[in-house]
């Protein structure tokens, strides 16, 4: 037993780090033409208006919403090893066609592609986290995996940005960059990671719903699906995360543009660093939410949402009057207020709350299908600041919030039964696993 002990604990780390590793470099893809709009604006050899940009971020976030609901469910089908590593792999190739043709055609393709490479991601490694950790551990560690998301977005922008207009001088740099990196982790994912303990020869962490195992009634490719329609928690964490997710989309893929309009003295350069105040927040903000979930809530996830959302609708409403001042101290300021207030619940609805309501065999499935509700709602981050101004964009996300915060409300006291199973198996250890059968 202390072997396997030792056993499961170095393979939750190398679980942990590598599959954090992958969906921060998810980043620097998704990245890549939110810093290259900055010189795009200016290459009188591939015109690109406002709207434009709009409608291929559109496209993207379609993909992405539509890969999210069909992802999950062959995550759970057929494992995350296949689906993420393909992602990876694919998200690189359409990063360097889109640094190499400079068509408006090519590039919405790209961005197609793109979108349904990115969705891979979130569903199939939540799931591969959820298989190695118990649901009563699981609000503090994916609230520390959760960073991945803030810390890849933190990185992605400068990096880029500095490659494209500081060392090559070009746009397309930025994309070119980006897509090593992800090509460099996909490899290094290739040998690091596996899907669940059984297949390192370790026990289940948790035992299968009866009506989910082999045999069941929830064999089939579909049936994991069904099984989440009739989930009216997570159908309520769909609906939560649309609302919520828009303002964090309209940040990541608009931020520098918005920066850059309304404090042109930064320079591109500036423009793309300030708004990392967002993502390095959001480094922070789902630790916090996943210990207090854990520790204050007993493993219930809505009372800290519920508070972070009500905080983040203040912030939203308040920020387009913060650029109106000019201050890059008070920007940089709110900015980071906004990402503590917003990553906190982003990461625990669609990462701890959608698995631990999804179940073990489903949870793939819960959390693509809460995502690809967030990603319908993403759309909107990425259309509106295209044909309305800010302060109207920025007062929509904020009733967004406030709403979203009225819609989970409701749910404050609930807790998933296998929070209470897990508690009971291992009340005392964060290492508990089942005894080995023989």
């Amino acid at each position: 037993m202390n072997q396997s002990l030792a056993t499961l604990k170095r393979w939750r780390i190398q679980i942990f780090a590598i599959t954090w590793l992958a969906y921060a470099a998810f980043y620097f893809t998704r990245k890549a033409f939110s810093v290259a709009k900055l010189g795009i604006a200016e290459d009188p050899d591939f015109m690109l208006d406002k709207a434009a940009m709009a409608n291929l971020d559109a496209i993207y976030l379609a993909a992405y919403a539509v890969g999210q609901f069909t992802w999950g469910m062959l995550a759970d089908r057929f494992g995350p090893r296949v689906v993420v590593l393909g992602g990876l792999l694919i998200s690189a190739g359409a990063a360097v066609v889109m640094g190499s043709y400079a068509t408006f055609p090519i590039f919405a393709t790209c961005m197609l592609v793109q979108g349904l490479a990115q969705s891979t991601g979130w569903a199939g490694l939540c799931k591969n986290i959820g298989s190695f950790f118990p649901a009563v551990q699981r609000g503090r560690v994916l609230g520390l995996w959760s960073s991945c998301y803030a810390f890849g977005g933190l990185v992605a922008s400068p990096f880029a940005g500095w490659w494209a207009y500081t060392l090559v001088g070009t746009w397309h740099a930025a994309f070119f960059s980006s897509a090593a990196v992800v090509a460099l982790v996909a490899v290094l994912f290739f040998f690091l990671q596996r899907n669940k303990p059984e297949d390192v020869g370790l026990p289940a962490v948790e035992p299968e719903p009866q009506s989910m195992a082999p045999g069941g009634n929830l064999c089939s490719l579909w049936a994991p699906l069904k099984e989440i329609l009739r989930n009216r928690t997570v159908l309520t964490l769909g609906l939560a995360y649309f609302l919520l997710k828009p303002a964090r989309y309209a940040i990541l893929l608009w931020g520098p543009v918005i920066v850059f309009e309304q404090m042109p003295s930064v320079g591109k350069v500036g423009a793309a660093i300030i708004p990392t105040a967002f993502e390095l927040a959001g480094l922070l903000g789902p630790i916090l939410i996943g210990l207090a979930s854990d520790k204050l809530f007993s493993a219930r996830r809505m009372p800290a949402c519920v508070i972070s959302l009500v905080l983040l609708t203040v912030t939203l409403a308040a920020f387009m009057a913060a650029m109106d001042t000019g201050s890059v101290v008070l920007v940089v300021a709110l900015l980071f207020v906004m990402g503590l207030t917003l990553y906190g619940p982003d990461s625990m609805i669609s990462g701890a709350a959608a698995i631990d309501f999804g179940t073990a065999k489903a949870g793939a499935t819960a959390a693509g299908f809460v995502n690809g509700c967030g990603s319908v709602g993403a759309v909107l981050g990425g259309l509106l600041p295209g044909y309305f101004d800010g302060v109207t964009v920025f007062i929509v996300f904020a009733g967004c919030a406030l709403f979203s915060a009225l819609v989970l409300l409701p749910h404050w006291n609930s807790r998933p039964a296998s929070a209470a199973q897990s508690a009971e198996l291992a009340p005392n250890t964060s290492l508990a696993i089942k005894p080995m059968r023989t």
